[in-house]
């Protein structure tokens, strides 16, 4: 009997070392997390090394969004969060963190430092904040910095308002879009944003949290530091404060994806940007947006969430999002879901080629090597 139990532990051994080789493999894996209007985008380099942007919204959606992204992590294989990037300090996008610490081991903070002028963050920074951190380690980076992920290279372009003032290697040239741009203030921790620019082998991407029209400008100008990308995680949820043409179009990606609540992002300005960018051939979204008005709307296999949700008239202005808000006259039932919820996955491979998959109906969609 004692012969059969060792036995038995050694297959299970084998089997899960087995189970952990197959979930690393040679290709970078991104997973965009659908936490309804916030943000989390988890990465899984060839080595099953890991990079988590972002940790969804908090209060009483923190354990929704939290389950959504260990759904994510465990479908990935991970026993823990490698590098852990908050772009910046707004409650959509850190506002889980502190409970996703409680759940997996994180070993590597990286953040832009401390907000001015924001008592609420402050204490959280000084407090449980620190306590995580302390228990790990932690990084303010600043633009040029790289984040050591095993296999994959990160770059920082932007933090604390500053943004990359050296090209990545092969970028550099003139941005003709600049002439056109028309700017917006946006004196929030949005501007602050950290933004990061990853390649793997050929396949090159770009991911900058809520980076707002002003610091795309310094970034995109008068210069392109970036050149064009696979792969644009849109930025602010596709809100119309982001997402400018000098940015969009400068870099030409291939394509996009919109990490969007039914009444946040994907407004008309927006999706106008994104649609006529050239070299575009699809536009994926987390969420079904009622705000994009039916000119706008993608195919509902590029949705992840929310296309049984459509309205009979669509709305060209946000209404309330959170549980429990008064909901917008007309649109009954419009706030946000809660539950499991489907993400959008990309598998890159070193050659440039990569796959979209929506989880909702497991419709793939694979793209050639940029030339």
């Amino acid at each position: 009997m004692k012969v059969l139990i060792r036995v038995l532990l050694a297959l299970t051994v084998m089997t899960g070392a087995v189970l952990a080789q197959s979930q690393t493999g040679d290709g970078l894996r991104i997973y965009l997390v659908d936490t309804e209007g916030g943000a989390a985008t988890l990465f899984v380099g060839p080595s099953g090394e890991s990079m988590l942007i972002d940790t969804g919204n908090g209060g009483e959606n923190a354990d929704r969004d939290v389950g959504r992204i260990m759904a994510a992590i465990e479908d990935a294989g991970l026993q823990q969060i490698d590098h852990m990037i908050t772009t910046h300090w707004h409650s959509d996008h850190y506002g889980g963190l502190a409970e996703l610490a409680t759940r997996i081991p994180i070993r590597h903070y990286i953040d832009h430092g401390l907000p001015q002028d924001n008592e609420t963050v402050q204490t959280f920074i000084e407090g449980p904040y620190r306590d995580m951190y302390g228990a790990a380690r932690r990084t303010v980076v600043t633009p040029g910095d790289s984040v050591p992920l095993n296999g994959v290279e990160v770059r920082v372009m932007a933090s604390a308002g500053e943004v990359l003032q050296q090209p990545l290697l092969g970028a550099g040239e003139p941005n003709p879009y600049c002439a056109d741009f028309e700017g917006q203030e946006d004196p929030s921790d949005n501007a602050n944003s950290v933004g990061v620019h990853f390649s793997f082998g050929q396949f090159r991407g770009l991911h900058l949290g809520d980076l707002t029209v002003n610091k795309e400008f310094e970034l995109m100008c008068p210069t392109n530091p970036i050149g064009s990308v696979d792969l644009y995680v849109v930025s602010h949820h596709g809100l119309p404060t982001s997402n400018a043409q000098v940015l969009v179009h400068g870099i030409e990606p291939r394509v996009a994806i919109m990490n969007n609540g039914t009444r946040k992002g994907g407004n008309p300005e927006s999706m106008t940007t994104l649609h006529t960018a050239p070299r575009l051939q699809d536009l994926w979204q987390l969420h079904f947006s009622v705000l994009s008005g039916q000119d706008y709307t993608v195919p509902g296999i590029f949705i992840a969430n929310g296309v049984d949700d459509q309205p009979d008239t669509m709305p060209l202005a946000p209404g309330p999002t959170m549980p429990g808000s008064p909901v917008a006259p007309g649109f009954p039932g419009f706030q946000d879901h809660r539950g499991p919820a489907h993400w959008i996955q990309v598998d890159a491979q070193r050659d440039g080629t990569f796959t979209v998959t929506n989880s909702r109906n497991g419709f793939s969609k694979s793209y050639a090597a940029s030339r």
